[in-house]
């Protein structure tokens, strides 16, 4: 059984002290395939370090997050641009727009997602989404960007069932972590209504902690518990769970 985590910030700061750790108790438990996304120029060393040091493993996005477009985002995009030209990355993101903390940033967002969506079609690359109180804003891009060209993840997926439907229409899988887990996630409620061929999985690790461990640092081991609750709502063992996202993956990603 090999599972993929879609969606991991394993670079991150709070993994310092004890990363190798955090790694091998993933590994431990069959998760050996790390996707991870990028959100702006500071973290590309980090990533780089992460993936020589895993080159089996880890597997990188380029992209600048929508929480980091702000005033120098042209800058910012003209780096995920020249990089895209020098390395291998096997998706754009994590990319889209977020209205939960700030809203004065919104035109940039909206620009920034634009530009990254055509790099990633003429590159032949999925996006992997960000979205934060802006599904609206999201879909209205989407749906004027929309052809054959257009796949990817929809990050973090914590709609409704018709926004869930609207997303898969645009080429997306649904990255399902721990939200669906909570008491109030919600998503849990409909999910099995979604076939599981539009399904990844994904920690978005050091956040959003699975129940148990809502509120504490998440981690990429933790995707067990995401797998053992979609087995309870689709009614499917484990490994059948794991076999059915890894391939979901796979045709994602291209690896």
């Amino acid at each position: 059984m090999i599972l993929t985590d879609t969606h991991t910030h394993l670079y991150s700061e709070q993994f310092d002290n004890d990363r190798d750790e955090v790694i091998q108790r993933a590994i431990d438990n069959n998760i050996k395939r790390f996707f991870i996304p990028a959100i702006d120029s500071t973290y590309y060393q980090a990533m780089f370090e992460l993936e020589k040091q895993y080159p089996e493993s880890v597997f990188l996005m380029a992209g600048l997050h929508p929480t980091h477009v702000k005033e120098n985002y042209k800058e910012e995009l003209a780096i995920v641009k020249k990089l895209l030209t020098e390395r291998k990355f096997y998706a754009i993101g994590e990319i889209g727009i977020d209205l939960y903390w700030d809203k004065s940033f919104l035109q940039q967002q909206q620009d920034a997602f634009k530009e990254q969506i055509s790099w990633a079609k003429e590159n032949n690359l999925p996006i992997v989404i960000h979205c934060r109180d802006a599904f609206d804003e999201i879909f209205e891009i989407l749906k004027e960007v929309k052809d054959d060209k257009l796949y990817g993840i929809f990050h973090c997926f914590t709609g409704n069932i018709s926004q869930a439907k609207q997303a898969i229409s645009y080429g997306m899988k649904l990255g399902i972590g721990g939200v669906v887990t909570f008491k109030n996630g919600k998503i849990d409620q409909f999910l099995n209504e979604i076939p599981l061929k539009h399904i990844v999985l994904e920690t978005d690790s050091p956040y959003l902690a699975p129940t148990p461990f809502r509120g504490k640092r998440n981690e990429s081991s933790y995707l067990v518990n995401i797998v053992e609750k979609l087995s309870i709502i689709y009614n499917l063992s484990t490994k059948e769970i794991a076999k059915i996202t890894t391939k979901n993956s796979k045709d994602i990603f291209s690896i």
